[in-house]
């Protein structure tokens, strides 16, 4: 795990948003696969290749909350599936086609656990605002 050097300590909001952040890469990017997923080129290397996000942890030693960062999104190792067409236009010399091998279940999967994992931690957000607005009522009677 990593520590931050912000200018203030991390809150639970700013936990809470890096985490909803980061399910939201994970959306977009199972959703960008699950768009090129039929897709085929004239070549094993110029066809689609799924991407993949990749996170770290984050620690705010001051606080002692951990939060998610985004290292980043990128091409999986995944290998394009040959396909022989003979009369697609974009077939190479031998007639075949290569596809984006996109596992549209495994993307689904991906874009339904990205959504309750974000639920949740709008939920999370909900109740810790509430319990502060609850402390400061208390403070103020």
């Amino acid at each position: 795990m990593s520590s931050p050097t912000p200018a203030h300590p991390m809150t639970l909001f700013d936990a809470a948003g890096r985490a909803m952040s980061a399910q939201l890469v994970r959306m977009n990017t199972a959703t960008s696969n699950l768009a090129n997923a039929g897709t085929v080129a004239g070549s094993a290397e110029t066809a689609y290749r799924p991407l993949r996000p990749v996170f770290s942890a984050v620690l705010d030693s001051t606080t002692g909350l951990a939060t998610v960062k985004v290292q980043g999104v990128y091409q999986s190792g995944a290998t394009p599936v040959r396909t022989h067409e003979p009369d697609n236009p974009l077939a190479d010399a031998n007639g075949d086609v290569w596809g984006s091998g996109v596992d549209e279940n495994a993307e689904m999967i991906e874009i339904t656990d990205a959504s309750r994992a974000y639920q949740n931690m709008v939920e999370a957000m909900q109740t810790a605002k509430q319990l502060t607005l609850d402390t400061m009522r208390m403070k103020t009677s």
